[in-house]
């Protein structure tokens, strides 16, 4: 072993930290463990036979093209798919030209970090916030400012509030993080009047907008809202999509849209981090929403869910003590439970493993490692039988606890 090998580490390296919830991952895989752990789709609802047919039409007709390095940008048939679902669906006037094909999501936040960030820089987000936007952005040695939510989703004046005081601290703002759609990790949802008050701070102070979408789709109850992309008539905002929800997270496929001013310095980083995602995975995705399959199998999905959420949302009523409240998010993966103040969700998540039930502690949701009495829990892993009997056995810890 090399000596003294923590010298060669770099700067960049020693400020990342492993994802909480991959590591606590870890700790769920021991057999009869309910884990509420992750953010992991159903593999049930994986479609299997339809992507099998769409692999193999893929391989016959353009076999030689799918095994090649592909475009930066990515597939020219797969955008062209996702603009004319964002043209149907949401309204937006885009094109291919406004889409970047990512290796999942998260490689999206890491692009936008490596595009707008330097050490000392600022970026605000909701306090609670994803953690893996947190780890991205803070990997570049950003500071990451929170800002309270309440049932609306982020605080507009504080929001305005908290971007005057780091600026009049001399430091420099350079974006807004939101997850605007039955938020992660609190399941909130953005009004549309708080949306436009965002759009307005964003356009008084200069700044660009991340809009992280991962699962807008995925709408149980309540109106669809306007995305911020929809909303935004002078180009600030950059929103990040995924198909690891909403068709498999095996696939890795992500992407970015927005302007293509954004987009010209995405694909310029990307280029340095893998040249291209992969060709193969992408033209069968095309594939699969040409033949109509993402359509139909959105709705097993979006009914799955409801029943999940509901049988946990019910369960929460019939069993957790007085004194423990959570949110009811319209759509999503999540949800986030409150204990009462005085209660450690660290200690909960000890105890609560010893009774075969895994949840993601709070306060790594909260970049100033507040929310130590929260917790986020999944609802679209788990059976609908073990969504029940693991809300059970949490109720009985906090039961204990308290």
């Amino acid at each position: 072993m090399i000596n003294n090998i923590e010298s060669l580490w770099s700067e960049k390296v020693n400020s990342m930290k492993k994802s909480v919830i991959r590591e606590l991952l870890k700790l769920t895989q021991k057999e009869g463990i309910i884990s509420f752990a992750g953010g992991l789709p159903d593999p049930a609802l994986f479609p299997v036979d339809d992507l099998s047919k769409c692999t193999e039409y893929v391989l016959q007709t353009h076999g030689s093209k799918a095994l090649q390095y592909g475009l930066t940008e990515g597939d020219l048939g797969l955008r062209k798919e996702l603009a004319t679902r964002y043209r149907q669906i949401e309204g937006l006037n885009i094109d291919e030209n406004n889409i970047v094909i990512t290796t999942a999501s998260q490689q999206g936040l890491d692009l936008v970090g490596r595009v707008f960030l330097d050490k000392g820089d600022v970026v605000m987000c909701a306090l609670p916030s994803y953690l893996g936007g947190i780890n991205a952005f803070s990997s570049y040695g950003a500071e990451i400012k929170g800002v309270k939510l309440d049932e609306n989703g982020m605080s507009a004046t504080a929001l305005d509030d908290e971007i005057n005081k780091t600026k009049a601290e001399g430091k420099k703002v350079k974006f807004i993080y939101l997850v605007p759609d039955f938020q992660n990790p609190a399941g909130i949802t953005m009004n549309r009047q708080r949306r436009l008050d965002i759009l307005d701070i964003a356009y008084k102070h200069n700044l660009p907008i991340i809009e992280d979408s991962p699962y807008r789709e995925v709408r149980f109850d309540g109106e669809p809202q306007e995305m911020f992309q929809s909303l935004d008539k002078k180009g600030f905002v950059i929103t990040l999509g995924s198909l690891s929800k909403v068709l498999a997270p095996g696939f890795r496929i992500g992407w970015a849209m927005g302007d293509p001013i954004f987009l010209d310095k995405i694909v310029t980083v990307k280029q340095v981090a893998d040249l291209c995602s992969s060709s193969f995975v992408q033209m069968i995705a095309a594939e699969y929403f040409r033949q109509g399959y993402y359509a139909e199998n959105i709705k097993k999905i979006i009914k799955a869910y409801r029943e999940k959420r509901d049988a946990m949302l019910g369960a929460l009523e019939e069993f957790m003590p007085e004194g423990v409240t959570w949110t009811h998010p319209e759509g999503g993966l999540f949800l986030f439970v409150i204990l009462p103040k005085n209660m450690n969700s660290e200690a909960l998540f000890e105890k609560a493993i010893e009774r075969n039930v895994a949840f993601v502690i709070g306060n790594v949701f909260h970049c100033d490692n507040s929310g130590k009495n929260t917790m986020r829990i999944n609802f679209s892993f788990s059976s609908i039988e073990d969504n029940i009997e693991g809300v059970r056995r949490l109720s009985e810890v906090i039961k204990e606890m308290m």
